[in-house]
């Protein structure tokens, strides 16, 4: 919950908002992969609540996991229910599987995990680095005909798939494309995000820190001297603001169990964005730290 200390979060409409004309989602959210795969570690389980727990409380709300994390879907799903939030989370998950029986198998266990029933229909399903894409795509536009999720996407995380995802979204009846982006890979910038834009479709951002690696090489580094004129106080904001400020992205998801991670993370969502300038600042910041 914000406070008048605490500013909401930008958010972004969902351009395909469907049942809920004029939705939208908080510019950051929250990744699982590897974080949330902790089942059976009761100190980390204590990490993962804090962190969820302060992720909603600071105003987040898009959650995304998949099968192949691991026990990460089965975590979010008991966490959530223990701190009654379902309801104010936007949870997204995926298929990762080939074959349409074998498909709706697993997205049906995906749901029972995440318990997602008790908010009601699952917010996403996306077909996870689009193995098997067309069957799955085909199932869940039937789902969502049927209510029993309100939106579908595709994903990947490497920009070697970016022009078969183009192929994909070109056709105008996928509402979310999960995809890399971030200063250290920024390749969805030559065609990619202006097909998400043109066809209407939400843009969530994986691998905000490129796996992290983005962080070894501004280690010891001191934040440029404009980043106070973008109330950043770490890398990590500045990194994320830099992707955020293109139009076209609706919600990047770095993914951490660690509470403070969290609550700095979301101050990129809070105070001024940069412009087409700044973020060339931003970029030759980073490229010559």
């Amino acid at each position: 919950m914000t406070t008048r200390s605490q500013p909401a979060l930008l958010r972004r409409s969902i351009p395909r908002a469907g049942a809920t004309p004029g939705e939208s989602l908080p510019v950051v959210g929250l990744g699982t992969w590897q974080a949330f795969d902790i089942a059976g570690n009761p100190a980390e389980l204590v990490r993962a609540r804090d962190a969820l727990r302060a992720f909603v409380d600071g105003g987040g709300e898009l959650i995304d996991s998949s099968p192949m994390y691991g026990s990460a879907e089965a975590v979010v799903g008991e966490l959530a229910s223990e701190l009654g939030l379902h309801r104010r989370l936007f949870i997204a998950t995926k298929v990762w599987t080939s074959g349409r029986d074998a498909g709706i198998r697993q997205m049906e266990t995906s749901m029972a995990r995440m318990q997602s029933s008790r908010k009601g229909p699952l917010d996403l399903m996306q077909v996870h680095n689009l193995v098997d894409v067309d069957s799955h795509l085909a199932t869940l536009r039937d789902w969502k005909r049927e209510g029993r999720i309100r939106y579908l996407g595709v994903t990947h995380y490497n920009a070697g798939a970016h022009d078969t995802l183009a192929r994909v979204i070109a056709k105008g009846d996928i509402d979310f494309l999960q995809i890399n982006y971030s200063i250290a890979e920024p390749q969805a910038e030559s065609r990619l995000l202006q097909v998400a834009a043109d066809t209407g479709t939400a843009v969530i951002v994986n691998r905000p820190f490129a796996e992290g690696a983005m962080f070894g090489r501004v280690k010891g580094k001191p934040l440029p001297d404009f980043a106070a004129a973008l109330e950043c106080t770490s890398w990590a904001q500045l990194f994320l603001k830099w992707i955020v400020s293109h139009q076209a992205v609706t919600c990047a998801i770095p993914g951490t169990r660690n509470a403070a991670h969290v609550r700095d993370n979301l101050g990129a969502a809070r105070g001024a964005m940069p412009d087409e300038a700044m973020r060339q600042r931003i970029r030759r910041a980073f490229e010559h730290a």
